[in-house]
């Protein structure tokens, strides 16, 4: 069945929870180190592994960015409240408790607005929460890097008690066909209001910003069905298929008279389907209680409102600024938000480049083999300072658009700088006009009869002599020379 026609007799209802590893330079409750790739194992002391007698201290940084995004998100904050122990055993968490907040968050009740088909929909943020990371598991010896069929698993606890933000939406109905598409512009917006904040570098492919994604289905004028959740998704365009596929999936059992069971579950980015992962616990399971160990949170509210009138400009108020900055349509702009080009294109220009330059690369070329590639625009293996460096080659007439975009894919292959691989692979516009006169001569031998029309004043048909001699130099020829030198040669 078509995932259209599902919709005309289910209603998809949605929810995220996202979790985004803050920046600090310290975890959560210890003064190790939070690098990315250090080698295993080595950022980590008795607090983070739990040694006995060893006690936490809270992360000040972390509580701080934890409230400017809750102010980002439109919430309020507590003027008081606590961390709590969620009790859960797994091996990546080396205490056998996370220590999180539960019925007491540091903000709560905000909202961010997201525009999809030109149409506006809010989404409730119910809770943005503080706690700690896991530490990562790796199963090897098998065929997917899962444990089932892995030989042995192991353990990196670098990443455990790295402050982790959890914000979680209230659920979103009444989305329709348009729930995958609403669900991946949330997450966009929400990484780009974090991102402003400079709290956190939110690259979902190295999972400091990591998506769970709640779905289910009821029929019109029922109740909600039995959600399930995806745990992990990785990528913008991940979340769009896990909640299509997922509408698709449970559809598919409904329709047969089956239920819905709650549990996690894994999305396949091969695939783009999922798998069951656990059933899901609910909270009486984690048998949360306050931490003993750690003081009260609480607030100055002078200090809150310091913090609230010093939050960055709002993505969506940039973008507007933007687009009259750039001069384009809010089709255009909207083209470029769903690219995830905004940013790519501002430091684009920064570096150089026009904005219509920026713009015809980001969104054509590079948006193009990042599609075919299925992965995010940022990693299609140019920088922002490569593009602008590439547009002023052809801004200084030594490289067509044609020579630019085989440059591109050099750049994009690792050769080296713009002018390097257009030295290199020899790709520079010829433009001298004694080394073009032979092949216009050539051009003009060979095509008597439109040599002919264009003497007896009929100009327009020197396009077919100048792709000729475009032919015979590889394109590396300036048109425009080459045309001059047909129109002087001929007398027209």
């Amino acid at each position: 069945m078509s995932y259209e026609e599902i919709l005309t007799r289910y209603e998809p209802v949605i929810g995220l929870e996202t979790h985004v590893e803050l920046g600090t330079a310290t975890k959560m409750f210890c003064g190790c180190k939070t690098d990315f790739g250090a080698e295993p194992n080595t950022q980590v002391c008795p607090v983070c592994l739990a040694l006995p007698g060893a006690l936490p201290v809270m992360n000040g940084a972390a509580i701080e960015a934890t409230i400017r995004i809750g102010l980002a998100l439109n919430c309020d904050i507590a003027q008081w409240c606590r961390m709590a122990r969620k009790n859960y055993f797994y091996p990546d968490m080396p205490k056998n408790f996370q220590t999180s907040q539960y019925d007491e968050p540091l903000c709560v009740d905000g909202h961010v607005d997201v525009t999809v088909d030109g149409k506006e929909y809010r989404i409730g943020i119910e809770r943005v929460h503080i706690e700690e990371d896991t530490g990562k598991t790796l199963h090897v010896g098998g065929a997917t890097g899962r444990i089932h069929g892995a030989t042995e698993s192991l353990v990196d606890y670098n990443r455990a008690g790295i402050p982790l933000v959890e914000i979680v939406t209230k659920p979103v109905p009444g989305l329709g066909e348009l729930a995958p598409e609403v669900a991946k512009a949330y997450v966009a917006e929400l990484r780009d209001i974090i991102r402003s904040l400079g709290v956190s570098d939110v690259r979902m492919e190295q999972g400091s910003l990591r998506c769970d994604v709640n779905t289910s289905l009821n029929r019109p004028g029922e109740e909600w069905g039995t959600r399930t959740e995806t745990k992990n998704v990785n990528s913008l365009r991940s979340v769009e298929r896990a909640v299509r596929s997922e509408i698709v999936r449970q559809a598919g059992i409904l329709d047969e008279g089956g239920k819905i069971v709650q549990e996690t579950r894994h999305f396949h980015e091969d695939r783009g389907d999922t798998s069951p992962g656990r059933s899901k616990e609910t909270a009486t399971d984690y048998r949360y209680f306050p931490e003993p160990d750690l003081v009260p949170i609480a607030p100055d509210p002078a200090w809150v409102a310091e913090l609230k009138a010093g939050l960055p400009e709002r993505p969506s108020v940039k973008r507007a600024r933007l687009r009259e900055e750039w001069g384009i349509s809010e089709v255009e702009m909207q083209s470029a938000v769903n690219a995830g080009a905004i940013e790519l294109i501002e430091e684009t220009i920064a570096a150089g480049a026009s904005p219509a330059g920026a713009r015809k690369w980001w969104l054509g070329e590079l948006a193009r083999r990042a599609n075919e590639l299925g992965i995010e625009l940022s990693a299609v293996g140019a920088t922002p300072a490569q593009v602008a460096a590439l547009q002023r080659l052809v801004d200084d007439g030594k490289l067509n658009d044609k020579l630019a975009r085989q440059v591109l894919e050099g750049v994009v292959a690792g050769e080296g700088e713009p002018v390097e691989v257009m030295a290199a692979r020899g790709l520079e516009v010829v433009s001298d006009t004694g080394a073009l006169q032979t092949a216009v001569d050539e051009a003009i031998a060979a095509n008597p009869d439109i040599a002919a029309k264009i003497r007896d004043g009929k100009v327009a048909a020197a396009g077919a002599l100048v792709g000729a001699v475009m032919k015979t130099t590889r394109g590396q020829a300036d048109a425009k020379t080459v045309r001059d030198l047909i129109l002087s040669r001929l007398g027209a």
